[in-house]
């Protein structure tokens, strides 16, 4: 299954006029598109859960982003989102999905990914991360120096520390791993991809290749 041209021109329009009035006016188009971007998450749902059932006990609903921006804190004060996101973990609760490494992916013309990983992990979890780098750093490096992981995301990408984080030594074999505050990897998708009638089934395969970064970062 793949993203309709009319889903994408939506998204075209709404970033050319992200103001209320317009949307209100084009609500019916949003509601077609959230449909459509629903039915195409659950399709995805099932190739995954192919190769990963642990995130089987969603629904595709539980997963995707709403569209409303948070502008609170923002000097961006566009009300919408021009793009259409979700991100598809094994955390039980919706709540919990930004503690848990899964499958993002992010529809927006000229800037769609398939990606996935650890984004600023905080607290227990960036310390459960550190801890298995230092007792297991050869298994991270074995999965981000393969062929595959390679070829589909280049490298692992993240901000990292300037000093060495606390509990740990300069001299430890993994501390250019240990620095990093972020694990991400990312695969950039061309618009003319997106509308392929077997993109969820690209987007699957891509996903398949990124489950063994996840399962290292879920690890505790």
């Amino acid at each position: 299954m793949g993203i309709s041209e009319a889903l994408l021109a939506f998204l075209k329009e709404l970033g050319q006029n992200n103001n209320k009035e317009w949307f209100t006016e084009n609500k019916p188009r949003y509601e077609e598109a959230k449909a459509e971007f629903e039915v195409f998450i659950t399709q995805l749902f099932a190739e995954i859960s192919a190769f990963d059932p642990s995130i089987s006990h969603h629904k595709a609903k539980d997963c995707i982003f709403r569209i409303y921006r948070d502008v609170r804190f923002s000097k961006d004060k566009s009300p919408y989102k021009a793009h259409f996101g979700a991100h598809i973990t094994s955390a039980a609760k919706k709540s919990d999905i930004h503690t848990r490494s899964g499958y993002y992916i992010h529809i927006e013309l000229g800037a769609s990914m398939l990606a996935g990983g650890a984004y600023m992990p905080q607290g227990d979890w960036l310390k459960n991360i550190r801890q298995e780098i230092d007792y297991n750093g050869q298994d991270l490096l074995n999965i981000i120096n393969s062929k595959g992981f390679k070829d589909t995301f280049g490298q692992l990408e993240g901000d990292k520390l300037v000093r060495v984080p606390k509990g740990y030594s300069e001299d430890n074999p993994n501390i250019e791993l240990l620095k990093m505050k972020g694990f991400l990897a990312r695969n950039l998708v061309k618009d003319t991809d997106l509308v392929k009638p077997d993109f969820s089934s690209q987007a699957a395969i891509v996903f398949k290749e990124l489950k063994p970064l996840s399962d290292f970062l879920n690890r505790n």
